[in-house]
């Protein structure tokens, strides 16, 4: 039986995720990224599995957040990352403890833990992703792309647009034009401010984050929050300007980070959720660059306290 400890130190956890063969979502299994939620007000736990000479099997951050009633829940986000069995049955230990009314986990390869009662439940995190393999030369990764793609990056190529890592204010000022423009919600503006302050410049094995935005004379056209965690940088928002949209900057914007991407080193570009029912125009767009999909298993919760789940599932139906 192994042995299950918190661990603390950011070098030992971050080095057992970058061991993985696949890096791809795991950022949010980051020391970092749970530092991150911190920040914004969550408690987390960081728990792994080891073997009789110390050494980690598997890991678990987790993620209090809180509900209505004074309620609370425990989220796993791309995790847990190794044999998850005895790791669940210490979290439900701590849950019961802490009066949490279900785990919510999101694991990044197939799940199976038959001792358990999970139900298949709606993501949090997207269930589909597509990504571009770094390796390829620009020539090919080119080539792989879709003729209008290929076509509006030359475009966009000849249109003086600058790349640079920008100001905040800029990047909220398209965000609110993009929500109104897609009719979608919005994380809060200290959500994203908080983010880039907690993930500035984390050494070699951290989670880092950058702002990155795309001006035509001084005017912001498409904006990105880009993520770097081991082999793999990943798109996790985005926004754009109604303005001057036949200059094309989103594709001008994604090339740029894609060829500094490749310059770094890294191997992978997560464009980070497709979802052609929910998203077909940014499906169609992040498609037009070729890659390949990755599909998640999905998302699971196990309620601990059933009665309150019930409760806590019937009112989501009505809010």
């Amino acid at each position: 039986m192994s042995e299950i400890k918190t661990i603390s130190d950011k070098t030992v956890w971050n080095n057992f995720l970058l061991s993985q063969p696949t890096q791809t979502g795991i950022f949010l299994q980051s020391a970092e990224w749970l530092d991150f939620q911190e920040t914004l007000g969550h408690k987390t736990w960081r728990l792994a599995a080891l073997d009789e000479q110390k050494n980690i099997l598997s890991l678990s951050g987790v993620v209090e957040n809180k509900l209505p009633l004074g309620k609370k829940s425990f989220y796993i986000p791309r995790g847990p990352i190794g044999e998850p069995k005895e790791l669940i049955e210490e979290i439900i230990k701590i849950a019961a403890k802490e009066n949490i009314i279900f785990l919510k986990v999101e694991p990044p390869t197939k799940f199976q833990v038959s001792s358990f009662k999970f139900q298949e439940i709606t993501s949090v995190q997207p269930w589909q992703t597509l990504v571009l393999d770094l390796t390829k030369s620009e020539g090919d990764l080119l080539a792989a792309m879709h003729e209008k793609t290929r076509y509006n990056i030359r475009l966009a190529e000849k249109k003086k647009l600058i790349l640079e890592n920008e100001t905040f204010e800029d990047f909220w000022r398209l965000m609110a034009e993009t929500t109104g423009r897609d009719k979608f919600s919005a994380h809060p503006q200290k959500h994203y401010k908080q983010m880039l302050d907690a993930l500035s410049g984390n050494g070699k094995t951290g989670m880092r984050a950058e702002l990155k935005i795309v001006y035509s004379e001084n005017q912001p056209l498409a904006a990105a929050i880009i993520g770097y965690f081991g082999d793999t940088v990943t798109y996790i928002h985005g926004a754009s300007s109604n303005e001057n949209r036949n200059l094309m900057a989103p594709y001008f914007l994604h090339w740029e980070i894609i060829k500094e991407a490749k310059n770094l080193g890294y191997k992978f570009y997560d464009f980070w959720g497709i979802d052609e029912k929910k998203w077909p125009g940014v499906t169609r767009f992040k498609k037009g660059f070729g890659g390949f999909e990755i599909n998640y298993p999905g998302t699971f919760d196990l309620p601990i306290n059933k009665t309150w789940y019930t409760i806590y599932t019937l009112a989501k139906k009505f809010i």
